[in-house]
């Protein structure tokens, strides 16, 4: 598929960065995954606005909304397919060696596409070794350096489960799985660990919480073990979580059609 590198579309086979870029060496940047589906990005101006957040915590040049829109629009376009993934990555760009950034960045901005996914099905959950420190502001933004979620999902997948739960920094509550936030159907209703305990403030997530959906509270894995039914969601995908461990969970598929309406209803 077609990508948009800096200010060009090209072949995304060929895309190729700087060997001195920043983002490479050192997982200087900032990126976000969108849904695309019948030609519409979803919350497009919300992903870009998390975006801009990511980028002023970095102090991260940020290229202008209208070529930021651009770029997205150019890809669709291009490519011709109305549904599937895109991603938007941003870096600081080529800079000389070591960590401190050049005085004059030259940022740059690769957009992909990617066709939609197969249903993965229902996911097996493993409580992982692996923290998220909800006090740090980088828990707050999809920065490039996933290396802790990366661990986490090989250790998952060498134990037979399908994904993995990464727990608040103490080790005693739960945060998020590696690539989506947790909600859990609890005898209140949904509930979704807060910000304060490492989840990420996923789009998806927001949107059951602006929505009265779904409410932040504290939850470790003997709730989550005894809940009525759970689930991972990000801005692609809703997927129901069939166990914790060897602890099996109940579906609830009128729960699952309301968060799905809810969520990818509108795109």
């Amino acid at each position: 598929m077609k990508a948009w590198l800096d200010d060009r579309i090209i072949p995304g086979e060929t895309a190729q960065v700087a060997a001195s870029d920043r983002g490479l060496l050192l997982g200087d940047g900032i990126f976000e995954t969108m849904r695309l589906a019948a030609g519409h990005v979803a919350r497009l101006e919300d992903h870009l606005a998390r975006l801009a957040e990511g980028a002023a915590l970095l102090r991260l040049p940020l290229p202008p909304k209208p070529v930021l829109r651009r770029a997205v629009c150019r890809v669709i376009a291009e490519n011709g397919a109305s549904s599937g993934a895109l991603r938007l990555t941003l870096t600081r760009g080529p800079g000389p060696r070591g960590l401190l950034p050049p005085s004059e960045p030259r940022p740059t901005l690769l957009v992909t596409q990617t066709p939609p996914m197969a249903d993965p099905g229902p996911c097996r959950l493993m409580p992982s070794r692996y923290r998220r420190d909800g006090n740090s502001p980088l828990s707050r933004i999809k920065h490039l350096n996933y290396l802790p979620q990366i661990l986490a999902r090989i250790e998952a997948g060498e134990a037979g489960f399908d994904d993995a739960l990464l727990m608040s920094q103490d080790g005693t509550h739960l945060a998020e799985a590696s690539a989506a936030n947790l909600v859990v159907l609890t005898q209140d209703g949904l509930v979704t660990p807060p910000l304060s305990d490492g989840a990420l403030c996923g789009l998806a997530r927001a949107r059951l919480l602006e929505t009265g959906h779904c409410r932040e509270g504290r939850l470790d894995l003997e709730a989550l073990e005894s809940a009525r039914a759970a689930w991972l969601v990000n801005a692609l995908a809703l997927r129901r979580v069939q166990s914790v461990g060897r602890v099996s969970l109940d579906d609830a598929p009128e729960w699952s059609d309301r968060m799905r309406e809810t969520l990818y209803g509108d795109a």
